[in-house]
């Protein structure tokens, strides 16, 4: 039997990265987006977020970004022994990185110029900016596409663009909302195969929407399982396998094993919901 965890969804494995203390979010117009939520993402941790449409799971991701406030409770970013506390409008010690579903690159801009512009915005001197985004290009395989426009690009090309310019401010914390989402399989499971690989070497803190049971099993060293009416934690489930993983993993009994857990638990989570 694989372990689950139900009651204690907070749980992290490492010292926390991000800490979500009974934050809830209710919007002008009344929806409950999200009841109280109390989750630790561990420093180093992979963890997906994956439920049915609308329980929260990009709403949730967005507090973690700071985009938007909760109407109650508070969100912790840790730095070592520090923590910061972080309101809308006030500025982290923190460098958070938000990849969205869409690669949202300026069409009229080369991939070079759309990966440099956290650092123009933020004033880094262009030579050291430049060596920057060569780095980060080169992490996500697009060292020869720096001078080409985006339009240039197939979709998987687009989105690591949009990775590299989340990588070049060195973030300490990496949120991901479905950033595959629109691709066809075999693009993403190579894009999977690379994240995975990249987190890991770079100890990267990551938080993943998606609502692909196999993506999140294969990427994550935890899956949190939401239900909806309102949003809110409806399990855990710890995928204890090493990391980096690679193509055998996918081909497992354990990796099926997994799957077929995960599928149960986002069955009894809709019903929840419902």
């Amino acid at each position: 039997m694989l372990a689950l965890t139900e009651s204690r969804p907070d749980l992290a494995a490492t010292a926390p990265a991000v800490e979500v203390l009974s934050a809830e979010k209710i919007f002008p117009n009344g929806t409950r987006a999200l009841a109280p939520i109390v989750l630790a993402i561990g420093q180093g941790e992979f963890v997906t977020l994956i439920g049915p449409s609308g329980c929260g799971k990009s709403t949730l991701l967005k507090l973690m970004a700071n985009l938007i406030e909760p109407s109650d409770g508070r969100l912790l970013w840790w730095r070592g022994s520090y923590g910061d506390v972080v309101s809308k409008g006030k500025q982290s010690s923190r460098q958070v990185a938000f990849v969205f579903q869409e690669a949202t690159l300026m069409p009229w801009a080369r991939v070079d110029t759309n990966v440099r512009l956290p650092l123009d915005l933020a004033g880094v001197p262009k030579v050291a900016a430049n060596a920057r985004v060569a780095a980060a290009l080169g992490r996500v395989g697009l060292t020869d596409f720096a001078r080409h426009y985006p339009r240039q690009l197939s979709g998987g090309m687009k989105m690591r663009a949009s990775i590299a310019r989340s990588l070049v401010i060195d973030p300490d914390l990496l949120l991901m909302d479905e950033p595959f989402g629109a691709l066809d399989e075999f693009t993403r499971n190579r894009l999977d195969d690379d994240l995975v690989k990249l987190t890991f070497e770079r100890k990267l803190t990551t938080v993943f929407v998606t609502h692909s049971i196999y993506e999140a099993v294969f990427l994550s060293s935890r899956v949190i399982v939401m239900a909806s009416a309102p949003g809110r934690i409806f399990a855990t489930l710890p995928i204890d396998q090493p990391q980096p993983r690679a193509e055998s993993f996918r081909n497992s009994a354990r990796f099926a094993e997994y799957c077929r857990t995960l599928s149960g638990l986002l069955a009894k989570a809709s019903v929840a919901g419902e």
